[in-house]
């Protein structure tokens, strides 16, 4: 195991770090829940928009239906060493009712419209309403970032 020394960053840091990060990674964590079937986690592609998380999935997945049932969930950045967790709810449009504009962005991103796939596809939009972020033990206190949909900084 291989310890790093981290430098302990404010608020006003952690948010624009987390919001870069937003910007540029590609994969997010999304969990979801089912009242019958229990949890559900899977890695999605994402796109931030500035307030917004939207991402595409399968229109008959355990995902989307979990999402139209429940529609709380949690994402999660993939990289333990520096966490950001999300919290808010999901928003179902079919992918030929989804806004032009996100749509049309996603596919920018990914080389992919899934507007013209192969099968049904529903895209989520979640604005986050809860943002955490921390790297290692001492950023543990203050890792609310965002609370009822505001940044803290």
């Amino acid at each position: 195991m291989q310890i790093t020394q981290h430098t302990y960053r404010d608020v006003s840091q952690r948010q624009r770090d987390t919001l870069e990060r937003l910007a540029s990674e590609r994969d997010i964590w999304v969990s979801t829940a089912h009242p019958d079937h229990g949890p559900h986690q899977v890695p999605l592609w994402f796109l931030w928009d500035g307030q917004a998380v939207w991402m595409c999935t399968g229109a008959n997945s355990a995902t989307a239906r979990n999402a139209r049932e429940e529609p709380r969930v949690r994402l999660a950045l993939p990289d333990t060493a520096d966490v950001v967790l999300l919290k808010g709810e999901a928003e179902c449009f079919p992918a030929q009712k989804v806004p032009t504009e996100a749509a049309d962005a996603f596919t920018a991103k990914f080389g992919w419209d899934p507007r013209e796939g192969e099968g049904p596809f529903t895209y989520l939009r979640v604005v986050p309403k809860t943002v955490l972020a921390w790297r290692d033990e001492p950023e543990l206190r203050g890792r609310v970032i965002m609370r009822e949909g505001a940044w803290l900084a």
